[in-house]
């Protein structure tokens, strides 16, 4: 099912999907935690890009480990890309529970004219913890999708470009 999409390896298609899903994801969340005023504008958002990032980073995975299977001599070329993915997953998993619970939990104001729906502040101290849960964990995705990348970029291009 992970294997291929058409008659190309659905790893490749999906990792750009991913590299620019994941970090945009995150930014999206970081605005939203941090700038109150445009939670109104980016509560949606934010959810959806941050559950949309989990399914982009399983199926990644996915399609990953579908691909070596595929092809088992690049096992060994593609170990380190493969570690830190794993890894990328379960930031992106943390971050995806951050990511529903800012969207339940952290006060806004509303895009209605009335102010009818604006969520109240809960509690400052846990709107601060979860401010900082999603900041870091979006920071932390981020860095992670660009060590991952790079792993995998160089397994595959490592010395088969020309040198200038």
């Amino acid at each position: 099912m992970f294997e291929r999409f058409g008659d190309l390896p659905l790893h490749v298609l999906v990792i750009h999907l991913a590299v620019v899903v994941l970090p945009v994801a995150a930014l999206t969340a970081i605005v939203f935690a941090l700038v109150p005023k445009w939670r109104w504008f980016l509560r949606w958002p934010a959810l959806v890009l941050g559950l949309g990032a989990l399914v982009c980073a399983f199926v990644a995975k996915k399609s990953g480990d579908a691909f070596v299977a595929a092809i088992p001599q690049l096992a060994k070329l593609v170990d380190l890309h493969r570690s830190r993915g794993n890894l990328l997953l379960w930031f992106v998993l943390a971050f995806a529970v951050v990511v529903v619970a800012a969207f339940l939990l952290l006060s806004g104001p509303t895009a209605l004219a009335n102010g009818k729906g604006a969520k109240a502040t809960t509690s400052r101290p846990l709107e601060l913890v979860v401010t900082a849960a999603v900041v870091v964990l979006g920071v932390v995705v981020i860095y992670q999708t660009i060590r991952t990348g790079d792993a995998g970029a160089r397994a595959v291009w490592s010395g088969t470009l020309p040198k200038k």
